[in-house]
């Protein structure tokens, strides 16, 4: 384990604890190939052949993610609840001991933990119970309200909790597969951050904290440093990537100092690609590399918070 920038990581997480929030991918669950582990890719494909009498190995060139559920959602003859299909395939998946390792170290630093699966599985590794902020404004499609931790919280940002951008198995419909789910999630979003009454913009404008978005996880995204790890944040996640655009925008307009950005990636051959790393620059992330998975998903959470 490279000791020196892992220790060096720490203390930087450590500095910021007070304003900090983590973001994580997949990676997570791919980490070690466990056998009850999927890819979003192979996932996708397992409900292509479900849906058609055809295989593929892979998704087209050509097409991304998003767009190959819109083509298997438009074409879904059976009347297949994809959805549902998604969770009942993510039914066998388990925590393993690196779950539980991460989960702790940013359950000691008392801080949210987002992430984009749809899965359980962070949750049950330390035992968490769902919860609810408040009932004001739920859906089954935009539980944007509802986490999973230990404690009852006021507000996202007052605590650890688990938060689930593209939706939660536990409400199938908020599950965010295609195209066109992100661009409902896109819309929803925009009308809580400069639309609608008591929006993000108008709190700034009044000198208030509270927003059409304060008892959701969205609050994490305007008013934390983001620390994401385990997440390509490739051209698919179109939901993410312009939450990102519109956290940029909004520091920009007010001048709002102190909200901090870390990309940690794994060291890469080739490397990232330069689109990607200017759009992350231009978002307000610094880039942070580590040598080996194992120092990602295993060395950087021995002892944090502790």
């Amino acid at each position: 384990m490279n000791k020196p920038q892992i220790e060096y990581i720490q203390e930087l997480i450590l500095e910021n604890r007070e304003r900090i929030a983590f973001i994580m991918g997949n990676g997570v669950n791919r980490y070690r190939e466990a056998p009850e582990t999927l890819s979003w890719d192979k996932l996708l494909l397992r409900l292509w052949e479900q849906t058609y009498a055809e295989t593929l190995s892979s998704c087209p060139p050509g097409m991304t993610l998003t767009e190959f559920y819109d083509i298997l959602e438009m074409d879904n003859k059976k009347n297949v609840h994809l959805q549902k299909e998604v969770v009942n395939l993510m039914d066998e998946w388990a925590p393993q001991d690196h779950h539980r390792l991460i989960v702790e170290g940013i359950q000691a630093l008392d801080v949210p933990l987002l992430t984009t699966n749809f899965d359980a599985t962070l949750a049950k590794s330390v035992g968490c119970s769902p919860l609810r902020i408040t009932k004001e404004g739920f859906s089954h499609q935009y539980p944007w309200s509802d986490y999973y931790g230990t404690k009852q919280l006021d507000a996202p940002c007052d605590g650890f909790g688990i938060w689930h951008i593209n939706g939660m198995c536990k409400y199938p419909g908020s599950i965010r597969l295609g195209l066109c789910h992100y661009m409902g999630s896109v819309e929803k979003t925009r009308k809580m951050v400069s639309k609608e009454d008591d929006n993000l913009y108008h709190s700034q404008y009044k000198g208030v904290r509270e927003w059409l978005g304060y008892r959701t996880w969205l609050d994490i995204i305007f008013n934390r440093s983001l620390f994401i790890f385990g997440l390509a944040l490739e051209e698919n996640e179109v939901f993410l990537r312009w939450l990102l655009i519109q956290r940029k925008m909004y520091f920009n307009k007010f001048n709002l100092p102190g909200r901090q950005g870390w990309y940690l990636y794994k060291k890469e051959d080739p490397p990232i690609s330069m689109g990607k790393r200017l759009f992350l620059e231009r978002v307000g992330f610094t880039f942070l590399e580590l040598e080996t998975y194992d120092d990602m998903y295993d060395g950087l959470w021995q002892g944090l918070g502790q």
